[in-house]
């Protein structure tokens, strides 16, 4: 009855701020450090008496080094017991008082998060459950078995799914021996290896206050979240000190020469993915390229890469394109699927658009429309408090200004047609990209009756460039 009445409470809680339309201005963020060192970003939102809180670590992927996966096994471990309290208890806990708990691991970060109300005994059940669960992780034995089984049969069926096979393979062709280029599920023979001594290990050296960043919005005011980051950062390791940040990522070397990687897949559709490094976080052609891109193909059914490859031609349903910033250069990727005779025709479609994209930039009608239609969604992005505390640690982890949200839509209108044609031209190189094509060969196309082009509408629901320009500014991309 108790859970009962707090899940009424979150429901109604959530249909008000749904039907509270797109937020207003953003309220100032106040920052400032834990005792130990962790970066603090708040903001102060009174109206739901509600509170969302992120920690966010330098313990993505790009750490995994000789251990493949084991920063996402240690994230998803994190929610499988803590303290006194094994996997079934701990999520008693937060179901009792409807809080919730997540935990995932990107190639940059890895992070915690809660949502919880702030009214008694809600508030405490779920703060002395977060700190036991970033300070004293239980990494039963058991459990990581479990998870282990799930893990390994997940990268079991990545190997069916065409779009995931050529985005590793991707990833591997963009970045090489960077540590970019691994995915975070890891591989089969990394998962399989991995010991409970391995996630202890990365927990203690990357799960520390000075390697974590406490985002926090909600119904508290400064004191009380001055005293909530301390309390949840308090048993991190590192003790009193807060032990060490962590190197960055080295950076990224650029492509030198094109490359081409076709892999056979019995399909009767070829995924055609290319890409090279694009941009990071803070990049000072960070606005033109987003706003570029938005022409080029990160915009739907109006971006020009639609238009010349679905409209004119009739080649694919969806084909996209976008940047990843992160901590270093991150990915520029452009990709559809199309018919397997087909395949050859639509990646030179692609490539060409890209070039006389490069070479003359959009025109002012498209760039107004290009802004237009990013500031105009823009309020939408930041209408929540679960949106915004994503936003708050996307600033503190990248260290971006504390104004960056304020000041988003003016860098956009600042935008001209010129500096979208400089960026593109800097910046993007078609006679360096890396392309991978996921299909049947040749002889097996000759071979195969042509099978039909991609359902639109389960294109629609998954149009990874329309996912991405909504998690751009988020950072949740990867």
């Amino acid at each position: 009855m108790f859970a009962k009445h707090y899940r009424h409470w979150l429901g109604a809680l959530a249909l008000t701020l749904t039907l509270a339309g797109p937020a207003a201005a953003l309220p100032k963020i106040q920052s400032w450090e834990t005792p130990n060192g962790a970066r603090v970003l708040f903001v102060e939102a009174p109206d739901l008496p509600m509170l969302d809180l992120r920690l966010v670590f330098d313990a993505g992927s790009a750490r995994d080094a000789d251990r493949p996966g084991v920063a996402s096994m240690t994230a998803d471990m994190l929610t499988q017991g803590a303290g006194d309290w094994d996997a079934d208890a701990l999520a008693e806990r937060m179901g009792d008082v409807a809080a919730s708990l997540s935990t995932s691991a990107l190639r940059d970060m890895g992070y915690v998060a809660i949502r919880t109300l702030t009214r008694e005994p809600a508030l405490e059940t779920a703060l002395e459950t977060l700190s036991k669960v970033l300070s004293e992780p239980r990494f039963d034995p058991a459990d990581l078995e479990r998870l282990r089984r799930n893990a390994l049969t997940a990268l079991r069926q990545a190997e069916q799914d065409p779009g995931t096979v050529g985005q590793k393979a991707l990833y591997r062709a963009i970045y090489g021996d960077h540590p970019y280029a691994a995915d975070p599920s890891g591989t089969p023979e990394g998962v399989a290896a991995l010991t409970r001594d391995d996630l202890i290990a990365f927990h203690r050296r990357y799960y520390s206050a000075r390697n974590a960043v406490v985002a926090m919005v909600g119904a508290i005011d400064r004191a009380q979240a001055e005293a909530i980051a301390t309390r949840v950062t308090a048993g991190l390791p590192g003790g009193d000190s807060g032990g060490e940040r962590a190197a960055p990522p080295p950076s990224v070397p650029g492509l030198t020469a094109a490359s081409s990687e076709p892999i056979d897949f019995t399909s009767s559709q070829t995924h055609v993915l290319i890409g090279q490094p694009g941009m990071h976080r803070g990049d000072p052609d960070y606005y033109p390229l987003y706003v570029g891109n938005h022409v080029l193909g990160g915009s739907g059914l109006v971006s020009l890469l639609m238009n010349e490859v679905r409209e004119k031609r009739g080649l694919s349903y969806s084909v996209y394109s976008y940047f990843v910033p992160m901590r270093v250069d991150g990915p520029f990727l452009m990709g559809l699927q199309t018919k397997n005779d087909q395949a050859n025709q639509a990646r030179e479609v692609l490539l060409q658009t890209l070039g006389r994209f490069i070479a003359d930039g959009p025109s002012e009608q498209e760039l107004a429309a290009a802004k237009k239609n990013i500031t105009g969604g823009f309020p939408l992005r930041i209408a929540g408090n679960a949106r915004v505390v994503e936003y708050l640690a996307m600033i503190g982890f990248y260290d971006l200004p504390l104004d960056h949200l304020d000041r988003f839509t003016g860098q956009i209108d600042a935008v001209t047609a010129e500096r979208v044609r400089d960026a593109f031209a800097r910046r993007v190189h078609p006679e360096r990209l890396a392309v991978v094509t996921v299909g049947p060969s040749p002889d097996d196309v000759a071979d195969r009756p042509a099978g039909p082009m991609s359902n639109p509408a389960a294109d629609q629901v998954s149009n990874p460039a329309a996912d991405q320009a909504a998690d751009h500014v988020a950072g949740r991309g990867d």
